[in-house]
Order: structure tokens, then C-alpha cells, then sequence
């Protein structure tokens, strides 16, 4: 039976089905909670606001917003009701804003009252955006204009809105913009379609293991790959949701797991960095802790064996892009290898993982060769499958990534017989060394396993002999000290000789990039006359 795949039948089965689950956001005043069931209501009436303010069928919605209540109803209303969510990260340059703004054409902006500042300087660079909306009960002093309060607007809102059953699958219903290694930011369009199979895949048993039961606590920021998946999905299962709310640190999420009996949480490493170096110092009750997803990053092996020990729960490591929407790869051990010893698991675990159901993987060289499945061979990796994209927005860069049917991932890997990934590196990060590569990854994780280490990036640095030698950027934490030397020893009978980088610089922090990655291209041009005294 021909049977359009959308969004809209996700939310109608959350309110069918489950209506009594909750949805609860930290707020600065305390907790706000509803249900599944209000938030329909709720997400009906926002929809016959858009239609209110003259947004049409396929005209982006952007929003500028911390994960809350407002900004997943805007999950459901934008796209349900035709038009595009394009989720901005708030944590860009000016410039890229004005950017990605202007390229996605968005036709309104939604935004939380703490961030309107952010977006007053840039309001007259932003030539397609017709009003603003503030994500509150009133709106505040500012310069923007037009502008509403969203509770205000959904006050006067009518209840005779319904949303249309007649949209295409394939109709574009969200957009994200990825970084670039140059240039301006790359913008991913996803169809109702591309969502809704990304969501069916991500509640299975060996991937997500989501259920109705559970309780969802997204760390990772909704503005960042689609938060992951789990707002859709978590909607499609009817699990309830935990929103951290804006700026959460280690003791508000640490907080959450235990007061509202969190079952599943995702967040980059550094989140889960922060939260275990709390449980060293205070006592949480994690247990209702079922697993955690961990992604972004390599996830450390340390991290993995720490909240093995002090919580119970395990990391999984997740991978995938914003072209992928975005998972592709989970760390789940095969039954196949539960007889293997305690090490051996660890390993296994702290790779990327296996490819989820439904996508296809090549491993290939230089020239596109394929590369055998031996754990050894490296090359970059290529992924297809039906919720892939096919393409960038407008945007000339699509005839690099999307070749012959796959996309090019440029994530430098190697694939075990046992079909895990391992991402060595990404290609601009490998360290070229006396025509060898060396994998910054795994300098990394190793550096990390060490007591007195909170963090680890190990960059490429231009040598007069060698043409690059690895540099380790190290933070060390609060309370503990440690020498160059002594973590150059520690590293010594991990890895190759000649792999041992030749400097260790211990910094502040490692700085980061607008969705918690290392971002070593600060730290290249930091160091990079460090051997050839440049300065």
C-alpha cells in the first residue's frame, strides 16, 4: 500500500499512544513539565501561528535555541505543517550566522530570550528574515523588529489548525549546515522521507534499544546534527524527554540522571569528561543509567572503563556526519565476541563500531581502490544508503563529497574482519611524518588514559626534516600535576617509536568547535613555527 513516510504520524502516535509520558526542560526558575499530550496541542496551535505570519510551504524556519519544550515543538510544528526547521548553532561567528541565514533563506527566527543579544548586531545583515519571534512569555527590550512572544502568539492562536496528511515523502522538512575544513558552512537538506527511515533504524535492538519505557536525556544541543535523532524518535516510541535547558554543566546533568531516573543520556565526550570527574568528587545516584551514547569525538577508552566502574552503565560509541542524519555506526559488541577477555572487549568497544542496518561502507585508497577488511589497510571511508544525502544546498562543494553514488567521507579509517570501524583520522588531521601517517586519534586516547590527564589533542606541526611531527596539547586536571616526560614514557610501550610526539605543550583547554569537537586548527596555527622558530 503506497503510504507516505512523515513526521506528522510520529507526533499523532506520541499523543495516541502515550499522551501521559512527560516531557520536562530545565529552566533558570526550576522545571517545566508537560506531556506528550499538551505538547500536541501546543504544537498544533505554533503551527496555525507559522501559517499566521505567512510562512509557506517550504520556507525555513530558524532557530536559535537552547533544548526546551518551545524548541521541540518547533521540531514537529515547522515540518509537519510544510514548511523547513533549520536548527542554527548558536555557538558560530557572527559572520557564519549571517551566513547560513542568508544562504537558507530563513523566513523567521525563533530565539531564547538569553540569546537575543547574540543576534541584535547581525539583524541588519539578514536579508530574508521578515520577523523574530522570543521563545517566552513576553518580549524583552531589544532592537530586533518585528518581533513576538512566543507564549503570547500561541495564547491568541486558534485550535482549528490541522495539520495537512497530503505531503509528499519527500518534501524537504529540516536543514542543518555542517562545517567546513574551508569555506563557508555546508548546508544538508533532509526530506520527511530521509527523517523518518533515519528513525525506524535508530529504535532497533542493536542499534538504539529504544522503548516506550525509557527516559531520553539529550546532552547533545538540539541545534547540532538533529539532536542526534532522538528528538523524532523519542517521539515515535513515546519515551519520555529530559531537556537540559540552557548552558548545563557536569553537576545539572549529573543532577537530572538521578532526580528524573534518566535511562538513556547522549552528549560528546567532554560532557561525560565533566561528569565523571564530578563522581570522583561527589555522590550521584546514575543508576537508573541504562547506556550512554557518546559521539562527535572519539570517545576515550579511559571514559569508556571509568563509567564501566563508577556507574555501571556503558558508553557506546556512536559515528556518523550531519550528511547522514547523522547516525551511521554503533559500538555494540556482537555476540560473537562476548567470550573475548576484558581487554580485548575494551578495545573493540572504544572503535567507532558496526555499520547500522540499512547503509552500505567501502574502505578505499587514494586512487578509489577498495581496501580489504583487515583491520590494517587504511583509507578513507564511503558510505551510501537511503538516508544519506545526495548532495549539498546549493552549494559547488557537492561534486567533491558525492561521487558515483557514495559519499566521500573524508574520515581517514581502517575496517576489522569482524566488519568494526576505526577512524584513524579525519584527512586534514593525520599527521604526515617522513612520508608515514600517523593517526592523532590514537595518540589522543592513549594520552587520556593517563590519571593526571583531563584532555588530549595531538596536532600536525611543520618540521624542517620530517615535514610534520606530532605535538600533544594536554590539559591536566584540576589537582594533579604531570611532567612532559613522564607521559612520554607512559606512551612509549603503547605506540610505534617513532610515533612519540616530539613535543608535550600543557594548555588551559583545548579550544573547541561550535558542537564540542577539538578545534585544532586554533591549535596548528599556535604552534606551528614551534620547530622551525617562526613565530
Amino acid at each position: 500500500m503506497p503510504y507516505p513516510l512523515l513526521l506528522r504520524t510520529m507526533l499523532e502516535r506520541a499523543r495516541t499512544f502515550f499522551p501521559e509520558n512527560s516531557i520536562m526542560t530545565r529552566t533558570t526558575e526550576g522545571r517545566f513539565r508537560y506531556t506528550w499530550g499538551q505538547m500536541y496541542q501546543r504544537t498544533a496551535r505554533l503551527a496555525g501561528v507559522l501559517e499566521q505570519l505567512g510562512v509557506c510551504p517550504g520556507d525555513r524556519v530558524g532557530t536559535f535555541a537552547w533544548n526546551n519544550h518551545r524548541h521541540l515543538e518547533l521540531y514537529f510544528a515547522a515540518p509537519c505543517s510544510g514548511a523547513v526547521l533549520h536548527t542554527l548553532n548558536i555557538r558560530l561567528f557572527p559572520e557564519q550566522l549571517v551566513y547560513i541565514i542568508n544562504h537558507a533563506e530563513d523566513r523567521l527566527l525563533f530565539l531564547d530570550p538569553d540569546l537575543v543579544s547574540l543576534i541584535e548586531p547581525i539583524a541588519g545583515h539578514l536579508k530574508t528574515v521578515r520577523a523574530y519571534v522570543v521563545l517566552g512569555d513576553t518580549v524583552p527590550d531589544t532592537t530586533l523588529s518585528p518581533v513576538y512572544a512566543y507564549e503570547e502568539l500561541l495564547r491568541d492562536a486558534t485550535d482549528a489548525y490541522r495539520f495537512p496528511e497530503d505531503l509528499d515523502e519527500n518534501t524537504p522538512a529540516a536543514m542543518c549546515y555542517t562545517s567546513a575544513t574551508t569555506g563557508n558552512p555546508k548546508g544538508v537538506l533532509y526530506s520527511h522521507r530521509t527523517l523518518y527511515l533515519h528513525t525506524v533504524h535508530q529504535c532497533t535492538t542493536d542499534v538504539m534499544q529504544l522503548s516506550e519505557r525509557d527516559v531520553i536525556l539529550p546532552v547533545v544541543p538540539m541545534f547540532h546534527a538533529n539532536v542526534w535523532g532522538l528528538a523524532w524518535s523519542a517521539a515515535f516510541i513515546g519515551a519520555s524527554l529530559v531537556l537540559p535547558g540552557p548552558r548545563p554543566d557536569a553537576r545539572a546533568i549529573a543532577q537530572l540522571i538521578q532526580e528524573e531516573r534518566v535511562s538513556l543520556a547522549a552528549g560528546v565526550p567532554t560532557v561525560w569528561i565533566g561528569v565523571l570527574e564530578l563522581l570522583e568528587k561527589e555522590r550521584y545516584d546514575l543508576s537508573s543509567l541504562r547506556w550512554i551514547l557518546s559521539g562527535g569525538a572519539a570517545v576515550p577508552r579511559s571514559l569508556i572503563e571509568g563509567f564501566d566502574k563508577r556507574v555501571g552503565a556503558p558508553i557506546l560509541h556512536g559515528y556518523g556526519m550531519t550528511e547522514a542524519a547523522p547516525l551511521t555506526h554503533i559500538g555494540r559488541l556482537k555476540g560473537a565476541l562476548d567470550g573475548l577477555p576484558e581487554a580485548e572487549r575494551y578495545r573493540m568497544r572504544a572503535k567507532q563500531g558496526l555499520l547500522v542496518p540499512g547503509l552500505e561502507m567501502r574502505l578505499v585508497d587514494e586512487e578509489g581502490n577498495q581496501l580489504p577488511w583487515d583491520g590494517k589497510a587504511m583509507g578513507e571511508l564511503l558510505l551510501r544508503g537511503p538516508w544519506m544525502a545526495a548532495e549539498y544546498y546549493r552549494d559547488e562543494r557537492t561534486a567533491e563529497a558525492f561521487r558515483d553514488g557514495w559519499y566521500h567521507t573524508g574520515d581517514v579509517a581502517t575496517i576489522d574482519p569482524q566488519g568494526y570501524l576505526e577512524i584513524a583520522d579525519r584527512t586534514k588531521d593525520m599527521v604526515k611524518s617522513g612520508g608515514e601517517w600517523i593517526s592523532s586519534v590514537d595518540l589522543e586516547n592513549e594520552l587520556m588514559g593517563h590519571p593526571a590527564v583531563r584532555e588530549a589533542a595531538v596536532i600536525a606541526v611543520p618540521h624542517p626534516r620530517w615535514q610534520e611531527r606530532p605535538v600533544a596539547c594536554v590539559v591536566v586536571k584540576e589537582g594533579h600535576s604531570v611532567e612532559e616526560k613522564v607521559l612520554l614514557e607512559f606512551l612509549a610501550p603503547k605506540v610505534a617509536r617513532w610515533w612519540l610526539p616530539d613535543r608535550v605543550v600543557f594548555v588551559e583547554e583545548v579550544p573547541k568547535t561550535g558542537v564540542g569537537k577539538f578545534d585544532k586548527k586554533v591549535l596548528r596555527a599556535r604552534f606551528e613555527g614551534l620547530f622551525t622558530g617562526a613565530p
